[in-house]
């Protein structure tokens, strides 16, 4: 998809400074193109990429900034391949940033709080995604942050349980603007204040979109916001389901899926009578977990035929609780820093589970995307009228996106990060 940070950086730069994107994701870098500087945006699962290109720029001359999620949690490693690194949210600090790499003193740290996202009515540059190859999808942000404090997200650490929300009026004016009428809003959890939600919804209804987000199952508990998002043409939310065993939520410590537990069979209920198209994310290697559960874990996503189910395997990002918990239980593997790891391979294990060998868990959790997103799946999860076969738009999105997830699950299943040997 689009990488809606880099165009709001593009937004938040003056008009006179030149700016051009490159995704290595899509394509090759012509690190030979004359430039005065190179931003890059780092997450922890393409830190061991991004060192390599700030390297490859630094050995030419040029000056480079890193910001993003990597940086700002792990800085001393980002400067070891940076002039410059930016902690926290871009909005209040990188209009400085130009300035200072126009005369020539780029500071070696910028820290910001995070906060609103695209303060000031700013609008993300969209015309640096053009020719790119990228799904027809337009990304929207809303609200950065969650409430909770789940044991093992990295989003809880970054915005320390903090949740802010854009001025919807900015909101609704950036999506007028948009070619497309289908929108991803990429917050981090959109219904942590649900009442702002429903006032975004209210909004939304006259704009005749169709949109996606990311949301806690708690959304159930509000009968008025799944009628809210349902008359604004919400098709269904990535939810964070976890785990289907009530002892691995409660090491998860995931708070709005323990509340009044039963399995979930109610608020599958209401989703299903509200249309949504659920994209259930279950994370797998709790201290509970043994091959037995993940087996059911995937028996209960096909019964109740989700239309998309990410199996993830649980991982230790760097200053999470999970992370610490591990680090003191000398249960790390890849001498704990298994995103920069030579040998660490996408969709591995990169801990010792509790009732698991590392492989098995590494193995079943393979096992589970593959029987999900096997074709005699992919038909059974289609015929269900309530959801995917609900409406003509909703069936076309199916058949659209289920093979598209379906081809990257087993793509990146054992990918390595990086080209080369990264330093650590």
């Amino acid at each position: 998809m689009e990488p809606l940070n880099l165009g709001v950086l593009a937004g938040l730069t003056p008009p006179d400074v030149e700016v051009v994107l490159y995704d290595d994701r899509m394509e090759a870098i012509p690190y030979d193109e004359p430039t005065d500087l190179v931003a890059l945006t780092v997450e922890t699962y393409t830190a061991r990429r991004a060192y390599e290109i700030a390297d490859e720029y630094r050995r030419r001359g040029v000056k480079v900034i890193m910001g993003g999620f990597q940086p700002t949690l792990l800085p001393e490693e980002a400067a070891r391949h940076a002039d410059s690194v930016f902690m926290g949210d871009a909005e209040p600090l990188w209009g400085q940033v130009i300035e200072d790499a126009r005369a020539g003193r780029l500071a070696p740290l910028y820290s910001a709080r995070p906060g609103v996202a695209q303060q000031g009515g700013v609008m993300a540059r969209r015309d640096i995604f053009r020719g790119k190859g990228y799904l027809p999808v337009s990304l929207m942000q809303f609200s950065r942050g969650c409430r909770f404090t789940c044991d093992f997200c990295a989003v809880s650490k970054y915005f320390d349980r903090s949740h802010h929300v854009r001025d919807i009026r900015d909101v609704v004016r950036e999506i007028e603007q948009l070619e497309r009428r289908f929108v991803f809003f990429v917050d981090d959890n959109i219904a942590s204040n649900r009442e702002a939600l429903k006032e975004l919804c209210r909004a939304l209804i006259p704009l005749r979109i169709n949109w996606v987000s990311q949301a806690s199952i708690d959304i159930t508990k509000d009968l008025e916001l799944m009628d809210l998002m349902m008359k604004s043409g919400c098709l269904g939310h990535v939810i964070g389901f976890e785990s289907i065993n009530r002892d691995n939520l409660l090491n998860a410590r995931k708070s709005p899926n323990l509340s009044g537990f039963s399995g979930y069979r109610k608020e599958i209920a209401i989703l299903r009578d509200y249309g949504m198209q659920t994209w259930a994310a279950f994370t797998l290697g709790y201290d509970h977990e043994t091959r037995d559960t993940i087996r059911e874990t995937v028996e209960f996503a096909l019964e109740n035929r989700f239309t998309f189910a990410a199996f993830n395997i649980l991982m230790p990002y760097p200053k999470t609780p999970l992370y610490e918990r591990l680090k003191a239980e000398g249960r790390l593997l890849y001498d704990g820093v298994w995103w920069l790891h030579p040998e660490y391979r996408f969709n591995h294990a990169a801990f010792v589970p509790r009732l698991m060998e590392p492989d098995e868990l590494t193995e079943a959790c393979h096992e589970a995307r593959t029987r999900f997103n096997s074709i005699p799946s992919l038909v059974r999860r289609f015929m269900d009228l309530k959801t995917n076969m609900r409406t003509l738009r909703r069936m076309m999105g199916y058949w659209r996106y289920t093979p598209l997830f379906r081809r990257e699950v087993f793509k990146k299943h054992g990918m390595r990060f990086g080209l080369g040997r990264a330093r650590r």
